[in-house]
């Protein structure tokens, strides 16, 4: 299923993205709040037609680095990837896609 027109909003894939502080190096902690805000934006441009992002902190090591929703429910991975197999996207690509764009991110915010 291609996507021509965004879908409303109950029907988008919720995708929580924690992101580790030490992906920023020995200091990240101290950083990694304005980075998520940094990074918020840039990274919600990504499938916006069918994804809904929130990027924040990982702060608690038991949560999932990557965690999918629809309609405020918790899906498995398994779900998870059905929902983007709808859409012609594979959710190994989609997540590899993914943390390619936080490299770049972070490069960029470490470098401005």
């Amino acid at each position: 299923m291609h996507i021509e027109h965004p879908l409303p909003p109950e029907k988008k894939l919720s995708v929580i993205f924690r992101i580790e502080p030490g992906c920023l190096g020995p200091t990240g902690g101290e950083h990694i709040d304005a980075f998520c805000q940094f990074a918020h934006p840039k990274i919600a441009t990504i499938e916006a037609g069918y994804v809904n992002w929130e990027v924040i902190p990982r702060h608690d090591k038991s949560l999932d680095e990557i965690q999918y929703k629809l309609n405020n429910k918790s899906l498995s991975n398994q779900q998870a990837r059905k929902y983007l197999e709808k859409m012609s996207k594979d959710l190994d690509d989609f997540e590899e896609h993914l943390h390619e764009q936080l490299i770049e991110l972070i490069e960029e915010y470490t470098q401005g």
